[in-house]
């Protein structure tokens, strides 16, 4: 268990949902642990001959340091 004064290192499942309905909707993100804008990166993904290609963010805070990645087309962290 936690110490009152520590906070989790990483994002709630409901965060990170919160964070992936926001890009996925085209709003701002900000980060739910310190209100600060997050950041975007793309990160490729997939083969060539697969038929299919992964379109993967990774949101970054600049405050915290905290970050989460998705799988934008199925709203999963893989």
């Amino acid at each position: 268990m936690m110490s009152p004064g520590r906070a989790r290192a990483q994002f709630t499942d409901d965060e990170q949902r919160a964070m992936r309905d926001a890009f996925t909707a085209g709003t701002e993100v900000r980060c739910p642990r310190c209100d600060v804008a997050m950041t975007a990166r793309a990160i490729g993904g997939g083969s060539f001959g697969l038929g299919y290609a992964r379109r993967r963010e990774w949101l970054m805070c600049p405050g915290c340091k905290r970050s989460v990645m998705f799988d934008v087309r199925r709203g999963t962290r893989n």
